[in-house]
């Protein structure tokens, strides 16, 4: 979809957004690309530390003298509509002020969803960046804007975004879809030359990958040897969890394992590997979302955490031919992945906004629904006093690890993880058990009622009783 389809019909309308987290990385990306596009402009942008916020915008060739702090709210309202950008430090200032959509990218469960909450019962439209607010209010947020007459979506640039799209385009197409997922953010990128393996800025030996680069004959024995020989590197960012939480809700995929698989794969790899188990393949059953780490050599294009789909061949002369201009088909010729290698962030996140505001369409799902739970098991043993804070790039929590569980085998009192963020534990939690609400001594009590309220509304599937330790 190209900008001129996008503005067809919209007159000179400009579209302006608010956006929280503005000092973020992805916030700078979609800062950055505005500057190129004529009808979309920011008008106020919330974030705790509005002296580097402006110092950012100023880099990027915002005019500094049509940037105004602001600490109340006829400031912001002045503010805007005079033709400056407000920066403001409290997001309860955010809607002071005229515009048409928040982009929400704080990362900050609560925060986030009041931020939404109060753009949404507004009459304004909402595109969602943080997975972490989305993963516990999602369903409710999606009811707010249904009830109020405007879009709440995920934004492109983002990989549920991403996938969400491109599952919607396979199923337009009646391709049939065994799994659908996306890389890890860090390739593995393995050199030959000295047998060892590099992930972002951290560098392992890993001699053994080298008789490796092959999958051979058995597919899932390879997978394990290639993940032994890359143990000294973490796997499973929580972030990856959240992310394919989100795209569970919005495309009724689910996990085949609640850890996921994260085999370590070469994109040529994706159709075999995403085989079912009968075809040698990992998968248990169809219907599945996953991760994988993907494998590379220091000369081969990245996948930059891209997203995919595998589907079912069917015709097999239509899947050589495929074959043959270099597109990935199993060797047996009953699997096919096709992928986009990439994800731009804010840089793509402006179809979203104009999409939303100029033609009420979401980006993401239409209908999400209760498929699958975002939770957390306990580490270690955790004693009651315990705050599970939440922090680090990935936004860990301290002490649990991330697990993402197909609804209907959820035990019904299953707390969301990034509910329990920040949360203090009001009794012993056991190693390896999940965080249940009854755990939790204080959580978050407008996030625990959207939580409720959305699965109330939109299960598909009853969760299973809660097993007693």
């Amino acid at each position: 979809m190209n900008l001129q389809h996008l503005f067809a019909g919209t007159g000179e309308r400009t579209v302006h957004y608010a956006l929280s987290g503005a000092g973020g990385g992805f916030a700078r990306t979609l800062l950055a690309q505005t500057l190129r596009i004529d009808r979309l402009a920011p008008a106020v942008l919330c974030d705790r530390d509005v002296d580097r916020l402006r110092g950012m915008l100023v880099e990027l060739g915002y005019e500094d003298g049509r940037l105004r702090v602001c600490a109340d709210a006829d400031e912001v309202a002045h503010a805007v509509e005079e033709g400056s950008v407000a920066l403001v430090a409290d997001g309860a200032l955010l809607t002071a002020a005229p515009w048409d959509i928040l982009v929400e990218a704080t990362g900050s469960p609560a925060d986030g969803y009041a931020m939404a909450r109060a753009a949404l019962t507004g009459g304004r439209h909402v595109a969602m960046v943080s997975k972490e607010v989305d993963s516990v209010a999602g369903l409710h947020l999606a009811d707010l804007a249904r009830d109020n007459g405007v879009v709440y979506t995920t934004a492109d640039g983002d990989q549920p975004a991403n996938l969400i799209a491109l599952v919607t385009w396979a199923e337009l197409l009646g391709l049939d879809i065994v799994a659908i997922g996306k890389s890890s953010e860090y390739d593995l990128v393995f050199d030959p030359a000295t047998g060892a393996v590099t992930q972002l800025d951290t560098t392992v030996p890993a001699p053994e990958l080298a008789g490796l680069l092959a999958l051979g004959s058995d597919v899932r024995a390879t997978l394990a040897a290639r993940a032994a020989a890359v143990t000294a590197l973490p796997t499973g960012a929580t972030a990856d969890y959240c992310e394919m939480a989100v795209v569970a809700t919005n495309t009724g995929f689910r996990p085949d394992t609640e850890r996921l698989h994260y085999p370590v794969a070469r994109i040529a790899e994706l159709a075999d590997v995403y085989a079912l188990r009968e075809d040698g393949g990992l998968l248990h059953r169809t219907g599945a979302v996953d991760v994988f780490s993907a494998l590379r050599l220091p000369d081969e294009a990245s996948f930059a955490g891209g997203v995919f789909v595998v589907v079912r061949t069917g015709d097999p002369v239509t899947w050589e031919t495929l074959r043959g201009k270099g597109h990935v088909v199993s060797r047996d010729g009953r699997y096919a992945a096709i992928y986009l290698p990439y994800h731009l962030m804010g840089v793509e996140t402006p179809v979203s906004l104009l999409s939303a505001v100029l033609h009420g369409r979401p980006s993401g799902g239409t209908d999400p629904r209760a498929h699958a739970v975002l939770a957390g098991r306990a580490r270690r043993d955790l004693p009651a006093g315990t705050v599970l804070e939440m922090g680090g790039h990935h936004h860990d929590v301290t002490g649990v690890q991330a697990v993402l569980l197909r609804d209907e085998d959820t035990p019904s009192d299953t707390a969301p993880l990034y509910l329990a963020a920040h949360a203090t534990l009001g009794r012993d939690v056991r190693a390896g058990d999940l965080i249940t609400l009854g755990d939790l001594a204080d959580a978050d009590t407008e996030l625990l009622h959207a939580w409720a309220s959305g699965r109330a509304s939109r299960t598909t599937h009853s969760p299973v009783p809660h097993a007693s330790r």
